[in-house]
């Protein structure tokens, strides 16, 4: 009857315990099982642009019609942070090696904390792309500009300030470069989703007012096309 009652106490622990796990889970899990998963049927091929970022990668899943002359990979997973791209960067960037890597992220950093300034944003892209860096020195790197999406224009002046910290910062890079392909590049889109009054293009945008259509990705296109490399 005790090796009975004690195995009941054994059981109900490890529950216990496999639920606390699976509420603990790290954030995204899933959304990196299912880019393994995809790899597992299909790897995608070395030497690609691979793109890396929140939603708006993500919700980019025409993007290789947009640039038909690359090769593209979108690791964009939605609601992500610079942090979890430096949590996931062994996942999501380096299996594939590829030959050039773009990145959107630092919007939901500033919006899903009152406490982050965009001095925390810039410090963590420098914490991403040195973790870049140590494995993949020589690869050129774009930044994308935080977007003005009309739900955060309360976030905007933050934004800008992020976005002049980090473009400041990659062009000081590329000032100590001998090569004539600068490795880092800061693609500015903010201000071309703005119109005359400074105010986002409505008709670019979904009606949450945060996610682009695809108007908003044509504007992305013009910019970062003549960035890309060529295969």
């Amino acid at each position: 009857m005790k090796n009975i009652f004690f195995g009941l106490i054994v059981c109900l622990l490890f529950a216990c315990s496999s639920h606390e796990h699976a509420n603990t889970q790290a954030p995204f899990a899933k959304s990196i099982a299912a880019f393994k998963k995809q790899d597992s049927i299909s790897f995608p091929p070395a030497n690609a642009i691979l793109f890396i970022g929140s939603s708006s990668f993500t919700l980019w899943d025409d993007v290789q019609n947009y640039f038909p002359g690359h090769t593209i990979i979108n690791r964009g997973f939605g609601g992500s942070t610079l942090e979890d791209q430096i949590r996931y960067a062994n996942d999501i960037i380096f299996p594939y090696k590829p030959k050039q890597i773009i990145i959107y992220c630092g919007e939901n950093d500033l919006a899903f904390s009152d406490t982050v300034t965009a001095v925390m944003v810039f410090e963590r892209f420098k914490e991403l792309l040195q973790i870049i860096r140590k494995k993949l020195p020589d690869i050129p790197i774009a930044y994308i500009s935080m977007k003005p999406s009309p739900s955060r224009r309360h976030l905007f002046s933050k934004m800008r300030e992020g976005n002049q910290l980090i473009s400041d910062f990659l062009a000081s890079q590329n000032s100590t470069l001998s090569s004539n392909m600068s490795r880092t590049v800061f693609i500015e889109v903010h201000s071309k989703m703005l119109n005359e009054r400074g105010e986002p293009f409505p008709e670019i945008f979904f009606d949450d007012s945060l996610h682009m259509n695809a108007k908003g990705y044509s504007i992305w296109q013009k910019e970062i096309q003549p960035y890309l490399l060529k295969d």
